[in-house]
C-alpha cells in the first residue's frame, strides 16, 4: 500500500462531516486507497494541449428565456397546506421559551 492509500480516515471523515463505526472505517479505508491508486494512475495520462472543460460536450444556450407569467392566487398557494389563516400559512411554534 503506498504512502498516499494509508490516509487517515478519520481526517477524511472529519472533511466529509461523517461520523464512522470502527466496521465503517476498515471498510472505507481500503476503499480510499483504490480510489487514490486511480488517481495516480490518472497521473500518467498525457493531457498535454488538452483544454480543460467543465463538459464533456460544448454546450450552447441553455437558459430558458426569462418571461414573466401570472403567479399563483393566494388560494391557490395556501390550497396543499395543513393549516392557513389570513391568507397565511400556519405553523408549529419552534421557539423554545
Amino acid at each position: 500500500m503506498s504512502e498516499k492509500s494509508s490516509m487517515d480516515i478519520d481526517y477524511v471523515a472529519n472533511l466529509a462531516r461523517i461520523e464512522l463505526s470502527p466496521e465503517e472505517k476498515n471498510k472505507f479505508q481500503g476503499q480510499l486507497g483504490e480510489v487514490l491508486k486511480y488517481f495516480e494512475k490518472l497521473q500518467e495520462v498525457d493531457v498535454e494541449g488538452v483544454i480543460p472543460t467543465a463538459h464533456a460536450f460544448p454546450r450552447f444556450n441553455v437558459w430558458d428565456v426569462d418571461e414573466s407569467v401570472e403567479g399563483f392566487t393566494s388560494i391557490e398557494a395556501l390550497q396543499n397546506a395543513p393549516k392557513s389563516r389570513n391568507d397565511q400559512v400556519v405553523v408549529p411554534k419552534v421557539v423554545e421559551e
